[in-house]
């Protein structure tokens, strides 16, 4: 394989798709255009109602009877799914991972508080005063708005029997510790899934492109010259991965615009450019199957979305409002493990080290390695002809 080769094909394919309105308004044009408009309409929640992790530290050994209780009824109410901790410090590690979506501490007096409380329920100057603590996930939408209240609610109702919250009592819950979340807007946290959303629509730009190659005969003629299969597709590679950085950039830029502004230092920016540059490589290899199956342009627009539609309704931002049969479904496509991977990274805040981005990199890796080689076998046996 001869770079100079590579680079020229990769320099026609690039030059090509500025000589194409079509294809340029899809690829530049319509990311700008979704990107402000999502931007400037969405403002802080949304709607649903999922489960969600929720991890519990109990520091409260001497009234373990009430801090019991109070961990049973959490486990009781629909929406939440308890896993106990032993310490903070791994707790607050699958927090910033996005293995939980909140952590409850119960304080070491907690069993104390609440015995004071019912030794003399209309003598506050008895009563010994604690507060729970509560992390939310700042990547998770949804949970930042419903778990405070259910955990209120359910802390009410272990304590003084009753709901709502009285309005005085010697138990508290503090405000949520991660203050910044009650900042954020619907779009902050869909806009890591805009990342792999454009990128999606790769898959019909590569399939277009041959197709019409073929139509117009021009596969012919390369095949005529010294150029090998295997340097017309890595010229295929490159040029989309060129395209698929620079869409990136556009959608960053233009939701820094409009007031996306994400966590992460220059690490996570980068690991998040190299995670959609391997996910690019997997849409080539979609678009190498949808152009093997095409026999026209208008044909391989149709099956592109065979492949377009599962990635983008399981595993970018529009799957934030699906059921949780199909966010499991989710997980058998790659474009969730890169939505999963920006989120934590540009979201959370997670290290690009924490086991969770490495296994969404690792999975993003092996799919895009399978998807090219077949797309390259299938094209490079049925598709040129």
């Amino acid at each position: 394989m001869k770079l100079q080769r590579v680079a020229a094909l990769a320099k026609k394919n690039l030059l090509a798709l500025v000589r194409e309105p079509g294809a340029l308004f899809m690829l530049v044009l319509f990311p700008v255009i979704a990107t402000m408009a999502f931007g400037l309409s969405f403002g802080a929640a949304g709607n649903g109602q999922p489960t969600y992790q929720i991890g519990v530290v109990n520091e409260d050994l001497s009234g373990m009877m009430w801090s019991q209780y109070l961990i049973g009824n959490l486990s009781e109410t629909v929406i939440l799914k308890v896993q106990n901790y032993s310490d903070d410090d791994a707790a607050q590690s699958d927090l910033s991972q996005g293995r939980i979506q909140a952590v409850l501490i119960i304080p070491d007096d907690f069993g104390l508080s609440c015995d004071s409380f019912w030794d003399s329920p209309i003598d506050p100057s008895r009563w010994i005063n604690t507060t729970v603590t509560l992390f939310l996930d700042s990547g998770s939408l949804f949970a930042t708005q419903a778990i405070p209240t259910i955990v209120q609610q359910t802390l009410s109702a272990s304590v003084y029997g009753i709901q709502p919250t009285p309005t005085s009592g010697p138990v508290s819950m503090g405000s949520p510790s991660l203050v910044d979340v009650s900042k954020l807007t619907t779009f902050d946290y869909f806009a890591p899934g805009f990342f792999a959303f454009f990128a999606i629509f790769l898959i019909m730009t590569v399939s277009q492109s041959l197709v019409f190659e073929r139509e117009k005969g021009l596969l012919r003629r390369i095949r005529t010259t010294p150029t090998s299969s295997s340097e017309f597709i890595a010229s295929q590679a490159v040029s989309n991965m060129v395209i698929a950085m620079l869409q990136v950039a556009i959608v960053f830029i233009i939701a820094t615009l409009v007031g996306y502004r994400p966590l992460g230092d220059a690490t996570s920016f980068a690991s998040a450019f190299i995670v959609l540059s391997i996910f690019s490589l997997c849409c080539v290899g979609f678009g190498l199957i949808a152009a093997t199956l095409a026999k026209s342009s208008g044909a391989a627009t149709g099956i592109s979305f065979i492949f377009i539609m599962p990635l983008m309704f399981l595993g970018t931002f529009v799957s934030v409002g699906l059921s949780a049969i199909a966010k499991e479904a989710g997980k058998f496509v790659p474009s969730y493990y890169v939505t999963d991977a920006l989120t934590s990274l540009l979201l959370r805040g997670a290290p690009v080290t924490s086991p969770t981005i490495l296994l969404d990199i690792l999975v993003v890796t092996i799919y895009s390695m399978i998807v090219l080689m077949l797309g390259i076998v299938l094209y490079g046996k049925y598709g040129k002809t």
